[in-house]
């Protein structure tokens, strides 16, 4: 919570950087109050409120009642949270844009956490939002997720032989539409507060990548593609 008298160490202790803070105007001219954060079990009926040790010194909230100001804010963050631009992170195949019927199609997902600054109701808020959960859709109706599991790149050499956590067979040839979806939770700070959770999640999609998957035949030839361009099997034969 915020302590509006501003007191450290006790009732009657005013922290001395109440008396030189100034407060700078919010953007729709309300005056800020000095404040020093505290912190408490949720679990315990009247608990002792002591220092949130991670601020140093007062800061500033905006409006004549900054609890139910920081109540106004807990009520729209999930909305807010849900309109940041954020990057829904990459996906990617190994190998990619062609793969083989039967064999293990590598995918991973590379995403980070993203911070945003914002004002609402003339507060500053810092918002973090972290990638928690993944979920690979293959384009055949199959999926993989929600997991936390990322995927990670591997060498060439092991391509279409290796199976990983979120490798993919597929059993059919054709064009595949393959997606992302990352699951953002986000945490937030009100004027440098401690931090506080958003009840609720963010979805994002990346935009479908097409996956081609083709098959292979063997033949015994009698000469290389070099030697005889219009062998089976060469760049341009038909046969």
């Amino acid at each position: 919570m915020a302590d509006t008298h501003c007191r450290a160490d006790g009732p009657d202790t005013v922290d001395p950087g109440c008396l030189t803070l100034a407060c700078p105007p919010s953007p729709n001219g309300a005056t800020g109050t000095p404040v020093i954060w505290k912190e408490a079990p949720k679990a315990i009926t009247n608990p002792g409120w002591t220092d949130w040790i991670p601020v140093t010194g007062p800061t500033c909230l905006y409006g004549p009642e900054p609890h139910n100001i920081l109540d106004d804010i807990a009520a729209r963050i999930l909305t807010d949270f849900r309109q940041l631009p954020l990057n829904p992170g990459t996906l990617t195949t190994q190998p990619f844009p062609n793969t083989l019927i039967g064999a293990p199609t590598n995918f991973y997902a590379t995403t980070t956490p993203q911070t945003f600054n914002l004002t609402i109701l003339g507060q500053n808020v810092h918002l973090t939002a972290t990638p928690t959960t993944y979920t690979y859709t293959y384009g055949d109706g199959q999926t993989l997720g929600p997991t936390p599991t990322t995927g990670h790149p591997i060498p060439d050499n092991q391509w279409l032989t290796t199976t990983t956590q979120t490798s993919h067979t597929y059993t059919t040839t054709g064009n595949y539409p393959a997606t992302l979806t990352t699951t953002y939770t986000g945490t937030y700070t009100v004027n440098n507060g401690p931090p506080l959770p958003i009840n609720g999640t963010l979805n994002l999609t990346t935009t479908p990548q097409t996956i081609h998957v083709w098959k292979t035949e063997t033949a015994l030839v009698a000469d290389t593609c070099e030697q005889n361009p219009h062998s089976w099997g060469c760049p341009g034969t038909t046969d």
